[in-house]
């Protein structure tokens, strides 16, 4: 592993097989600045409409959310598990990880990212070794969590550095479809994989729209959960942004209400619908008990024409989140929202109330099935009993209201 500080770096949007020139970022007197490429100003694609829209000139950022960094670029930077990684590898290299800029670190992402966009120079990475097994790899991961084994963390790092989010995963293509697993932490619990696999089919079954996914086999435990990445085939890749890069949202502490998510939907959308699906989810997450709703958690896909829709819902799990609050409020609440919170949060949505109760009905009849969902993912009965009761006294409270 070699570090090469730079100054510049080139931006390409690559949604097929030709890249293109996006602009370029430069880092002078502890300053980012982008400038777009006239060429691609013409193209008239609008990769991040609110904090860096398309201009021609010199821009400069003066919001340090992200060390100095537009958001958009933010997006493609590992955070938790691949930051933890990166840092670590460089340590053993003996490079201090304090020394690198945001600058050096997209290189190190390179074409690597999440979404379409790709960064260049890109920094020289080792080859990933060859594994007969995802629990050959789950090994890999326990010896550097339990033992602080860094034997094998370039390994790791070449094989899910470049994703976001706290729990150790995997980028994998497996037979011709790429593909997010994931691994439990070492304060998850045991079941952690199974959990979310059943939240993926309770969330299913209530109308949301979700990716491919499914419980790959352990030899030892309950399985890794995998998802169908919606960013990435074979043949192309679509451009992602998170509601955190897109707003400048910091999502490593509560900085946002659902009502902030539903008007940037309608904004960046401008399609009804898609408010309706953004606020089915935000249903789910009241329901079941799901609140890890950070401002990451949340994105958005925009095609090769410019038009922006709501991405598949993603990292849905039971979860207490901070202080046992949500991470995003609901209508100003956090602590215990529900009906009349969701009500008030389709109002300001311009959804009617029919269609939100609708929508609130179909949520709460899935997620009253938890049992079942829990049973066809094989959960341990300790967790199948917790979740039970804490979305049972949800439902319970949000049906003296709906009916």
């Amino acid at each position: 592993m070699k570090l090469e500080p730079v100054k510049v770096v080139h931006v390409y949007y690559k949604p097929m097989r030709e890249k293109i020139f996006v602009g370029r970022l430069a880092f002078k007197d502890r300053k980012i600045f982008f400038e777009y490429d006239t060429r691609f100003i013409e193209i008239g694609l609008n990769l991040s409409p609110f904090k860096l829209p398309l201009k021609s000139g010199v821009i400069a950022s003066n919001d340090f959310t992200f060390d100095g960094l537009f958001g958009v670029f933010n997006d493609s930077l590992p955070d938790g598990w691949g930051r933890l990684l990166l840092d670590r590898a460089l340590i053993k290299h003996n490079i201090n990880p304090g020394s690198l800029s945001v600058l050096d670190r997209l290189c190190f992402v390179g074409s690597n990212g999440m979404g379409a966009l790709i960064y260049e120079p890109e920094a020289e990475q080792t080859q990933a070794i060859q594994h007969d097994s995802l629990d050959e790899i789950a090994e890999e991961i326990a010896e550097f969590q339990e033992h602080d084994n860094d034997k094998y963390v370039e390994d790791l790092l070449n094989l899910g550095g470049s994703s976001a989010g706290a729990r150790p995963k995997i980028l994998m293509n497996l037979e011709g479809e790429h593909w997010l697993i994931k691994f439990p932490s070492s304060t998850d619990p045991k079941d952690i994989g199974a959990i979310e696999y059943a939240y993926h089919l309770m969330a299913k079954d209530a109308g949301l729209d979700v990716p491919k996914a499914k419980l790959f086999p352990a030899r030892k435990g309950f399985g890794f959960f995998g998802s169908r990445r919606f960013d990435k085939t074979d043949n192309s890749k679509v451009h992602m942004h998170t509601t955190s890069g897109l707003l400048h949202a910091d999502h490593r502490m509560p900085s946002l209400d659902y009502e902030t998510i539903m008007k940037a939907t309608m904004h960046l959308t401008r399609n009804m619908k898609e408010c309706e699906k953004q606020y089915r989810g935000c249903v789910f997450n009241v329901i079941s008990h799901n609140r890890d709703d950070h401002s990451k958690n949340f994105s958005f896909l925009m095609d090769s024409n410019g038009v922006w829709c709501i991405s598949p819902s993603y990292d849905l799990t039971f979860s207490s989140g901070p202080s046992a609050e949500h991470c995003s409020m609901i209508m100003g609440e956090g602590k215990n929202p529900g009906i009349s919170q969701l009500l008030e949060l389709a109002k300001i949505s311009n959804i009617k109330k029919s269609e939100a109760l609708k929508i609130i009905d179909e949520v709460i009849s899935s997620v009253s099935k938890w049992s079942t969902f829990a049973k066809d993912a094989g959960i341990s009965h300790a967790s199948v009993k917790l979740i039970d009761s804490t979305i049972a006294k949800i439902i319970k409270e949000s049906r003296k209201i709906c009916y």
